[in-house]
């Protein structure tokens, strides 16, 4: 029972290979996420496709078990968004502030993406469980644009990035978070590709990567951080905070 409440239920023990795409998707993200600190964009906008990659399939995985309980299918909805938050609610904002989307405007843009990406999941969450509650099956119709069409867009973007400027390809940046994140909570249906549109655009954004990964020019510093390490920095901080406090003598007299 202990073992169960750690990993959240009994429930997740069994259910877990329907959602084991949606974990390997979270997994790469983490990746390219220390990536893009790193500065290494182009294997970070790597693994955003790749991670949009596992979560186009993720569905289908998990829909391969026949006999999932109310439980099990509200459980796979609500791992499915949490992880689509990270991976592209926060990893593609992330991106785009390492890149140089920064400032007041920079900020609002990111914020507004982020809030938007955060409102469509929940929006999502609350239709797919009502609609599992009355029929089965896939859904056929997106209600807005689905949050992970940026592991789509922002390689693309890169690839135009190859003929632009840098101040050019920032302000598409600035201009791309808006208009996804609007897209995101505009309610409007969408109908979900069928497998022969899937392979189009799995071939268009590897193709997309391919061409970032060799020929992309975009040279950003890299961030940097105190060469000391993690454990002296931590005991010089509390060495200096101890002595830097007032004592109760101190607070006394005062």
């Amino acid at each position: 029972e202990i073992c169960a409440c750690l990993v959240g239920s009994e429930m997740c023990i069994r259910d877990s290979y329907t959602v084991v795409l949606t974990y390997i998707s979270l997994v790469i993200t983490l990746v390219g996420i220390s990536l893009a600190i790193e500065g290494s964009f182009r294997s970070a906008v790597f693994c955003l496709a790749l991670s949009g990659l596992c979560d186009m399939f993720d569905g289908k995985i998990a829909r391969s078990k026949k006999n999932r309980t109310d439980r099990e299918k509200m459980f796979g909805v609500q791992i499915d968004s949490l992880c689509d938050c990270v991976c592209f609610g926060v990893f593609p904002a992330m991106i785009c502030y390492l890149m140089g989307v920064r400032g007041a405007l920079g900020w609002f843009c990111i914020g507004y993406y982020t809030i938007c990406g955060v409102i469509r999941l929940a929006f999502f969450n609350v239709l797919e469980i009502e609609r599992q509650q009355n029929e089965d099956g896939a859904n056929h119709y997106y209600h807005g644009l689905p949050i992970t069409t940026v592991a789509i867009v922002l390689p693309l973007i890169f690839v135009v990035q190859m003929v632009l400027n840098n101040t050019t390809f920032l302000v598409l940046l600035h201009v791309m978070l808006l208009t996804v994140g609007t897209l995101f909570v505009v309610d409007f249906k969408l109908r979900k590709p069928g497998n022969l549109v899937l392979t189009g655009i799995v071939v268009v954004v590897a193709i997309a990567v391919l061409l970032v990964i060799f020929n992309s020019k975009m040279m950003v510093p890299k961030m940097h951080f105190p060469r000391t390490s993690f454990w002296k920095w931590i005991t010089e901080y509390f060495i200096c905070l101890l002595y830097t406090s007032p004592s109760p003598r101190d607070m006394r007299r005062s």
